[in-house]
């Protein structure tokens, strides 16, 4: 196993022990089935996805592993990830307050649309990283970087927020709780956002982007916007 494949690995544990920590204190309880369920479907595909990418992009891997606020180089990326950062903590503390508090009443059938949502959502971003060898977790431009207009950005710019907007805002759903849409749809807001200030960057920085506009319009919803 390489230092790198290692480190995705060690890296997937301590999140995974940090949203079991970020779940169950607020719930203050161990009998949350919900976030069990959901921290082993965020396991198990975040897993796939490390697996897959070990044996057939591992640059891919190294590439995803810088993210944060820290790892951006632009002012404006670092203040957008730390306000994404922050809503992202409620969006995962709610749902264990909600349940113990019982603010809310998800029946079944949601919970189980708000999983749904979260695999499709987890296969997009797992499409968009086997098309998009470029995918890092921070905006950037690599020295031998290329336009991807093949695969989900034929339909679509971005494709990987795509699947990160039906994550965030499958997860309330999932995991029982509607106050949590409040953080969801900050964080689908903030993605715009981050969107918005990476096209002006893609424009200037990577050669080809703009005639690719041109060519696909769309930026999330394919004939909408």
């Amino acid at each position: 196993m390489s230092p790198v494949v290692r480190q995705a690995y060690l890296g997937l544990a301590r999140t995974i022990a940090g949203m079991a920590a970020l779940l169950f204190l607020p719930a203050w309880s161990l009998l949350y089935v919900q976030g069990w369920i959901f921290l082993a479907v965020l396991a198990l595909f975040s897993l796939i996805i490390i697996h897959y990418f070990s044996g057939h992009d591992e640059s891919l891997l190294k590439r995803r592993m810088k993210n944060g606020p820290a790892d951006e180089t632009r002012p404006s990326q670092k203040f957008i990830q730390t306000v994404t950062a922050v809503f992202g903590l409620a969006l995962v503390v709610i749902p264990g307050l909600d349940w113990r508090r019982h603010w809310s009443d998800v029946p079944l059938a949601l919970n189980a649309l708000g999983f749904g949502g979260i695999v499709l959502g987890f296969a997009i971003v797992f499409l968009v990283f086997r098309e998009n060898s470029f995918a890092s977790g921070v905006v950037e431009v690599a020295v031998d970087q290329k336009v991807i207009s093949s695969g989900p950005y034929s339909h679509v710019r971005y494709p990987m927020y795509v699947g990160a907007c039906l994550l965030f805002l499958s997860t309330p759903l999932a995991l029982g709780s509607y106050w949590a849409m409040i953080p969801a749809v900050v964080e689908c807001a903030m993605i715009i956002v981050r969107l918005l200030d990476e096209e002006r960057f893609l424009h200037e920085a990577l050669p080809g982007y703009t005639a690719y506009c041109k060519k696909v319009r769309d930026r999330l919803l394919p004939g909408l916007w």
